[in-house]
């Protein structure tokens, strides 16, 4: 098993310490690359004016954490790809998997919020799920053709490349049929290219649709909410899927990352007296959109009883307690879905950094080494991540 770091950054009633939030980021994602940790993961939000999300440019933080790292893979969950345009995304990509020495995980995502994409993207409006939808996949096809290294053209419901009827002469770029037809450009290419042959994509996914999309276009899927029982059932429709469409088994787990809220202190009640206030914010803020619905057990029926609480949450999705009990959910994860790509999320908006640093210096030093014997696991060998 692997184990990742999903950084969801976020600080509400603290937008004028940005500078600081970022210098606590940093630090978090040098511990987290000493100790050995597989990947860590930036999100995409906008015009958050609340402090809950912040993080407008996972690209550009990837940027900067990986000058600051050395092995540790830099990962977007999600680059929200309906918001750029095709191109400049591909070359930012490609420039950082360039920088970062081929350690770029490329993670895209379609949007949720109106407020994000009617002031970014209108095409992109998420109340049309169709053509967002559409965009989305049109924007995949641009991207991957972008990063072949090759000339290439792309005519589409959305875009066209190369703008037609644009001429070219210069002498020192000799006219060639490889990209010119009659001085006019015919195709283009992007560059620089990925360091990588070819970068690893993952998307964000949930429903059915995206489920099989994602695993019939080999993207590798990345999930969040759904308790073990209503997992499974996304999990063997990802290998079900790719299965077919590889020509080959896919093992039940194979090409999915979990994200978990993750908290590790020595007493189950320290964790929660630690955790609760934050991963409560998160959760009221995201399940105003999406609800409850995504945390019930397979076959549970919604019902008005149904609150929002710690409680609720902890015996659902949670790995909250001491290192014997987080390694335990752990194992349970590993063995009802063989999940083989466990990412972390401590850093809710709201907690305090010493406690985040600390919650991941017990988990390098008491939860990862149970697990090193898995196969590509993370963290054997590496010096363990410590508090300040």
């Amino acid at each position: 098993m692997r184990f990742s770091i999903f950084h969801g950054m976020g600080a509400p009633g603290r937008l004028a310490d940005y500078h600081q939030l970022m210098d606590e980021a940093r630090e978090f994602a040098v511990a987290a690359d000493r100790a050995g940790f597989w990947s860590i993961w930036y999100t995409e939000h906008h015009f958050g004016h609340e402090g809950q999300e912040l993080t407008p440019n996972p690209v550009l933080m990837g940027v900067d954490i990986a000058a600051r790292t050395s092995r540790i893979r830099i990962g977007q969950a999600a680059s929200i790809v309906t918001f750029w345009h095709p191109l400049r995304l591909a070359e930012d990509l490609a420039l950082l998997d360039q920088l970062s020495g081929g350690r770029l995980e490329v993670g895209v995502g379609r949007g949720l919020y109106g407020r994000e994409a009617l002031n970014l993207n209108p095409v992109a409006d998420p109340r049309d799920q169709q053509r967002n939808r559409a965009l989305f996949q049109e924007t995949l096809e641009v991207l991957k053709a972008a990063w072949s290294g090759e000339f290439f053209s792309h005519k589409g419901e959305f875009f066209e490349f190369p703008a037609p009827g644009v001429k070219w002469n210069h002498p020192l770029s000799p006219p060639s049929p490889d990209f010119m037809d009659d001085g006019v450009i015919t195709k283009m290419m992007v560059t620089p290219r990925p360091l990588q042959p070819q970068l690893p994509l993952w998307q964000v996914i949930d429903t059915p649709p995206s489920i099989e999309w994602a695993a019939r276009n080999g993207v590798k899927g990345i999930f969040w909410l759904p308790p073990v029982s209503a997992l499974k059932g996304r999990f063997e429709l990802y290998r079900d899927a790719a299965s077919e469409a590889a020509g080959r088994e896919f093992a039940l787990g194979e090409g999915i990352g979990l994200v978990r809220d993750v908290f590790v202190a020595d007493t189950m009640e320290e964790a929660r007296a630690g955790f609760e206030e934050a991963v409560m914010n998160t959760y009221r803020w995201v399940c105003h959109w999406r609800g409850l619905s995504n945390l019930m057990e397979d076959g549970e029926e919604l019902t008005d009883a149904h609150q929002l609480t710690y409680d609720f949450l902890h015996g659902r999705n949670q790995l909250v307690g001491t290192p014997e009990y987080v390694a335990e959910k752990i194992a349970e994860l590993r063995d009802e879905l063989n999940v083989q790509d466990l990412f972390l999320w401590t850093t809710h908006p709201g907690l305090d950094h010493r406690k985040a640093m600390r919650s991941l210096e017990l988990f390098s030093e008491k939860v990862m080494p149970r697990f090193a014997g898995s196969p590509d696991s993370a963290g054997t060998g590496h010096a363990p991540a410590r508090a300040r």
